[in-house]
Parts: structure tokens; C-alpha cells; sequence
């Protein structure tokens, strides 16, 4: 089944959404709210599945489901926590840099909290006050989880995934510098992030879905143009389950809580950096990257952050080429 958030109020109005993505219905009857329905998912979701196949049959009323209407699914969260499942990414970002890379980072995920108060709608612009802040996108697959408890397996953590999503992580490269330098992590580098239109359950995935990764094609426009093709499936160290299990271990999670993969990054095929589109290769899910292969190719970075009036575009279609979650479109603006 999809859910969606449609603009209402500060936590929006639940609504189920058809598999094309073409209807909704309401879901006011069950849960007023999404919050509310993974607070009491026991009976909800099983509510929200009958509607689900109640409204594919045309048996409930319908209204148009816009995308443009849409909330994050979750406008506000308890948790939002974002790893870097795809350690690809982080070596080559110290590669440039001449750092080494610790053999733990192999083993035991990255993770930061990141604010949760305030996410962007899926079609809202990105807000930039100042291009010199280096402003990125970064694209990913998240997932949100049911009440998680402390110390948890990672093949338990699989079973409290209720729904996933995508994401861009909007983050303000160089604004991190300074910010890690003080020893106490991301806060202003990282304002708020955008959730696609529409969160799915694992189940209505199919084989797209194996338990703990997404096997999607993750589609990045830039300005109209290819920028990634990156495969989630691929080279992604750590599974969610992973991930929630390290997020869990030392307190509890909240029902709501959205845990994050970070930036999808592929390896080329013959194991070196991942090639841009235009060389064959499956691009990229952030600009960061652009720019660190171009360092470690060609010595300096000549690929510039994003600018006011830039368009990001993310998305994913299922095999049939219909899209899953709907689309991430946002202009930057000043």
C-alpha cells in the first residue's frame, strides 16, 4: 500500500493513494494523521491495507491525487537519523582529501541526527540565503520504522520497517568543514531535508523489496539533465536493518522515526570511481561526489554547487516504468 500526507494543518491529512498514483482516499477513519497511524500500526496498518485494496477496487470514494498536494509523508518527525550505508561514498570523499579511511568504517556504520522539526514539502523549493554556503542534494532511500526497542538485532530491526521512501538530504557542504572541526558533529551544514510524496510498504514492493535493501534505479535530474542512475541495491554495506540496530543500540526508537541510507553511490565496474552518465557510467546522487571524482582524476573540482533557479529532480520507477514514490522536484531559490 502508499500513503501520503496531503497538506493540512502542521502533520498534514493521511490519505491512502492508489498503486498508479492517480487516486486517494481519505483516511480520517483510521488515523487523522500519519504519526498517528504508526503509533498504533497493530491495528491501523492492517486498517489501512483493507482500504488500500478497498479503493484499487473503486469501492471507496476517490479524489485526484496530486502530487503537488503532498506533504513530506511525515511533515515533522519524532527521529530523523541518516547513515552512510554506502562506505563508497565516504572513501572516496577522504580519498580526495589524502585521508585515510579506518577499517571500521566497514564495520560500523556512520550516523548523525539530523533535525526532524521541520521537513520540506516534495515540491517546495530548497531555501538558500547564500550560494557560498555550497549547497548539495543528496539522494537517498529512507525508511520509517514502528517503536523499535533498545538493543535490538538487525534481522529483528527488519521487522519494524513499515513503510520507505526517498529523500534528499539538502546539505550545506562548505558550511561542514568548520562545523566537524568543532568535534561535535553536523547543525547548521544540514537544513531541512525533503521525503517523496509517497511512502510504500515493504510488502507492496515485491522483489524490489529483499527484507532490508531497495532494488530500485534511483533517477537524479539536474536541470532536466542525467546526473545519476545509481542502483540502491548495489554496493550498500550496511542493510537497514543494519542500520536501525546501530540507531538502537543504546535507547528506543520511536514509532516515526525515519532512518536514512545516505547518498546512493555506486563503484564503477571495473572498481574505480563511478563514471558520469555521459561516459556510460551511472552517475551520481550528490554534487559532492562529482566534484571529489573530478579531484581525484583530474586534480581539482570543476563542478559547481547548486545555484538560485537550479532544478533537482529525484525519483525511482518500478520495472514497468511507472514511478514508485512519486517525485522529489525542488527549485533553489534565495
Amino acid at each position: 500500500m502508499k500513503l501520503a500526507s496531503l497538506k493540512s494543518g502542521r502533520d498534514g491529512r493521511l490519505v491512502v493513494v492508489s498503486s498508479d498514483l492517480n487516486y486517494c482516499t481519505d483516511a480520517g477513519l483510521i488515523a487523522p494523521t500519519l504519526q498517528a497511524a504508526l503509533d498504533d500500526w497493530a491495528r491501523c496498518g492492517p486498517a489501512l491495507q483493507t482500504l488500500s485494496e478497498a479503493l484499487e477496487r473503486g469501492a471507496v470514494p476517490t479524489e485526484r491525487f496530486h502530487e503537488r498536494e503532498a506533504h513530506s509523508p511525515l511533515p515533522r518527525a519524532y527521529q530523523w537519523a541518516d547513515g552512510s550505508a554506502y562506505v563508497n561514498h565516504v572513501q572516496l570523499v577522504r580519498q580526495a582529501r589524502g585521508a585515510e579511511m579506518p577499517e571500521s568504517f566497514w564495520t560500523d556504520p556512520l550516523m548523525y541526527q539530523g533535525g526532524s522539526d521541520d521537513f520540506l514539502p516534495p515540491r517546495a523549493p530548497i531555501p538558500l540565503a547564500d550560494e557560498a554556503w555550497g549547497c548539495d542534494l543528496e539522494a537517498e532511500v529512507a525508511v520509517i520504522t514502528t517503536d523499535v526497542p533498545q538493543g535490538i538485532s538487525a534481522e529483528a530491526a527488519r521487522d519494524h520497517i513499515a513503510l520507505i521512501c526517498l529523500v534528499n538530504d539538502v546539505s550545506l557542504r562548505n558550511l561542514i568543514p568548520n562545523e566537524l572541526a568543532k568535534g561535535f558533529g553536523f547543525f547548521q551544514a544540514k537544513p531541512a531535508s525533503a521525503f517523496s510524496p509517497v511512502a510504500v510498504t515493504p510488502d507492496s514492493l515485491g522483489p524490489l523489496w529483499d527484507g532490508g535493501k531497495l532494488h530500485v534505479t534511483l533517477s537524479v535530474d539536474l536541470d532536466g539533465k542525467p546526473l545519476g542512475r545509481a542502483e540502491t541495491g548495489v554496493d550498500m554495506t550496511f542493510d537497514f536493518g543494519q542500520l536501525i540496530a546501530h540507531a538502537a543500540r543504546t535507547r528506543n526508537l520511536c514509532a516515526g522515526t525515519i532512518i536514512g541510507s545516505g547518498t546512493v553511490s555506486n563503484r564503477d565496474a571495473a572498481g574505480g570511481p563511478g563514471k558520469p552518465i555521459a561516459e556510460g557510467g551511472l552517475g551520481y546522487s550528490c554534487l559532492a561526489e562529482v566534484r571529489v571524482v573530478e579531484t581525484i582524476l583530474h586534480g581539482a573540482a570543476k563542478t559547481p554547487f547548486l545555484k538560485h533557479g537550479q532544478v533537482v529532480r529525484i525519483w525511482a520507477d518500478d520495472a514497468s516504468g511507472h514511478s514508485i514514490f512519486g517525485a522529489i522536484e525542488q527549485k533553489v531559490v534565495g
